[in-house]
């Protein structure tokens, strides 16, 4: 009997344990964690309890790694409320939330769920999860599934760890960003965060109270722009993502390796891996910081003084820049904005602040470049994502800000300016030939219109001309066109406009004298020359052929003494002579 209760005695001692450790990373409803007691992951990577940060007595609520470099603090729930002794209590509330209490049952901290629990559900399960996630879920007695109420992760403190998201939460407006603990010995908000500002075209802002000290430039399909570390590489793998629900950055590791990146006390952003070595400082660099060399500035850290201009631009305020005080950046060599239609390619630097920034996923470069071209407030563009050729289109519609010269970056700018600015300096991949085409065809364009234009007025005036000599040949002698056109070859016609125009009209003070005929008046011609024009009277007896052989055998005699015909000008009724004019 004792044999075989031996092994009855091992199986149920072996079951409690199973069960115990199978609990360790769970607390049920009303299942409290004291100070002193412990959750731990289920791969005991990770461990939640009360501590005491530093050389400070105070106890906080945190999560920590219990496998390596054991104690690092990586999550705190009641950074600002902590509790001066030993009497906190973890809980899971009947609505699904958690909260800490002191010793006299007053709440401390309180999860705040955005989550709405299901109706009638009272079994709610606290689990803190191998990736450092502590979750609430909702385990629904009346379905199989799990709903998720709440977790660690949308709440970030000073660190970063694999999977959590960095962005905007765009349905409730929650911020996942890092903010600095005070002290090493105070885990309650500091003065630094960083965030990832939504306005324009993301990017990565390391900002001191409401100061923006440092921006990583935009994602760029690769890497943020200006920063080498986030290239693909065989230990992390990164993912940004932009839709109507959220916007934001994650990381995950693609092998053993350990990493965290953790917001310091004192401003930096750094990433440790392993015993926690120092892998980087992503918080931007002390030479160059924000706007430093202010609007179309370059930043250089292997340089003195680090500020210069872009190509095309000069100081502002020279002066100013002699005085080592760049911030009041650089403008356009020549200034006029409405002729700036052609572009200038900066390769090699951080992407300018993209705050005043719009973005296009599925627009190729050369419409972006047609859409910076047409828009008068847009000053540059550039590709979304650089990967197989580049795609999407990003546009800058203010002064370009905070660009550093930056060795390996792939990304090109294209800048507006005017097309006497581009001499000597880089343009658009097709732009050059895109200007000497354009220019060609408004060159040929032009020409063909003009001559077009010349060429109709030719054919007018020549129809004109011959309509009028038509209808003199007809009116004169439609027997004999041959002396006509022979005289009027020799003998303009003049149209009644201009006659009108040089004798005001046949006004009465230009009249000069009258017989059977009709008047005769004094006129001026465009080009100054005194004539007299005989115009023929409708109640003249002189007819055609009086006035046929009047222009013949006036045409065909010269003789000092006789007057020149200059013209004659049939229209209509009307029939005028015009001759050289001669005082008495």
């Amino acid at each position: 009997m004792e044999y075989h209760s031996i092994p009855l005695l091992l199986f149920t001692t072996l079951f409690l344990l199973v069960s115990e450790c199978g609990a360790l990373d769970t607390k049920s409803t009303n299942k409290a964690i004291k100070d002193g007691e412990t959750i731990v992951s289920h791969g005991e990577m990770y461990e939640l309890g009360f501590f005491s940060p530093g050389k400070s007595k105070n106890r906080y609520l945190g999560i920590w790694y219990k496998k390596i470099s054991t104690g690092t603090v990586v999550w705190v729930a009641n950074r600002e409320t902590p509790i001066n002794d030993a009497s906190g209590t973890l809980k899971v509330w009947r609505d699904g939330n958690l909260v800490i209490l002191s010793g006299d049952n007053t709440v401390i901290w309180l999860s705040n769920s955005m989550v709405s629990a299901s109706v009638g559900s009272n079994d709610f399960v606290a689990q803190l999860l191998d990736t450092g996630d502590l979750v609430v879920w909702d385990k629904n007695r009346n379905s199989t599934n799990k709903n998720l109420l709440w977790e660690s992760f949308d709440y970030p403190g000073d660190t970063l760890l694999p999977g959590m998201k960095f962005g905007k939460d765009l349905v409730t407006g929650l911020q996942k960003s890092l903010t600095s603990w005070k002290s090493p010995d105070n885990p309650s908000c500091g003065l630094y965060n960083h965030i990832l500002n939504t306005n324009g075209y993301p990017q990565a802002f390391g900002m001191h109270g409401s100061v923006l000290l440092s921006r990583l430039g935009p994602w760029t399909g690769v890497s943020f722009s200006g920063f080498a570390t986030e290239i693909p590489n065989h230990i992390f793998s990164t993912e940004f993502v932009i839709s109507e629900k959220e916007i934001y950055v994650k990381y995950e590791l693609i092998s053993s390796v350990v990493e965290r990146r953790v917001l310091k006390w004192d401003g930096k952003l750094m990433i440790l891996r392993c015993e926690w070595i120092v892998y980087a400082d992503t918080g931007g660099d002390s030479s160059c910081p924000f706007e430093l060399c202010g609007s179309y500035g370059l930043c250089s850290i292997n340089k003195h003084p680090p500020c210069s201009c872009m190509q095309g631009f000069e100081p502002k305020f020279p002066q100013e820049w002699k005085a080592s005080d760049w911030s009041s950046g650089c403008q356009h060599k020549l200034l006029d904005s409405r002729n700036r239609d052609g572009f200038q390619k900066i390769s090699g630097i951080k992407l300018p602040d993209t705050r005043f920034s719009s973005y296009n996923h599925s627009m190729t470069l050369g419409e972006c470049e047609m859409t910076c071209r047409r828009n008068i407030s847009c000053t540059a563009y550039a590709n979304l994502d650089i990967r197989n050729g580049g795609s999407g289109c990003l546009l800058w519609f203010k002064e370009l800000m905070d660009a550093r010269e930056y060795e390996g970056e792939d990304h090109n700018v294209y800048i507006k300016m005017v097309a006497s600015e581009l001499a000597g300096g880089h343009q658009s991949d097709s732009d050059k030939w895109k200007r000497v085409l354009t220019t060609v065809l408004s060159i040929s364009s032009a020409a063909l219109v003009l001559f077009a234009v010349a060429s109709a007025c030719r054919k007018k005036k020549r129809r004109l001309h011959m309509k009028k000599k038509e209808d003199l040949e007809g009116a004169l002698d439609k027997k004999n066109t041959s002396v006509q056109m022979n005289f009027l070859d020799d003998t303009p016609f003049i149209c009644l406009y201009k006659i009108a125009k040089a004798t005001d009209n046949f006004s009465v003070s230009n009249k000069i004298g009258e017989g059977g005929f009709g008047p005769v008046y004094k006129g001026v011609l465009e080009d100054g020359q005194e004539v007299a024009v005989k115009r023929l009277s409708s109640t003249s007896q002189q007819g055609l052929d009086e006035f046929r052989n009047e222009v013949v055998s006036i045409a065909k005699l010269q003789h000092r003494n006789l007057v020149k015909l200059l013209g004659y000008c049939i229209d209509g009724k009307e029939m005028v002579l015009i001759y050289e004019y001669m005082a008495n």
